[in-house]
């Protein structure tokens, strides 16, 4: 796990938000950095490699394809981390309780 990935896995691992992930969870023949089955939603940590223009078009075509077994994303950029941790793990607790609030809306 990069730096990145350790500081986001040491929050959620808390399970503050009441729902588990799993980190390094594989759908299909795709890696996801964490995935919450509950709420089938992954967190991608997206570091400097993520701007080449090729890994750009690699996580699109990913993305579209994890989507279509209803997996919802939430990309987190290394420099929110480290700019703003604080931040950045609202931004993860605001989706987590957007989907719980559809998942109940649903049901």
């Amino acid at each position: 796990m990069t730096y990145c990935e350790k500081l986001v896995w040491m929050y959620l691992r808390k399970r503050q938000m009441k729902v588990r992930f799993l980190r390094q969870y594989s759908v299909d023949n795709y890696v996801i950095d964490f995935y919450c089955p509950k709420l089938k939603l992954t967190i991608e940590i997206d570091g400097d490699v993520h701007e080449i223009s090729e890994q750009k078009q690699y996580d699109i075509d990913r993305q579209q394809y994890l989507e279509n077994f209803g997996i919802n994303f939430l990309r987190i950029t290394n420099e929110e981390l480290l700019g703003n941790p604080n931040k950045a793990f609202e931004k993860i607790e605001i989706e987590i309780k957007r989907l719980q609030q559809y998942n109940l809306e649903q049901t």
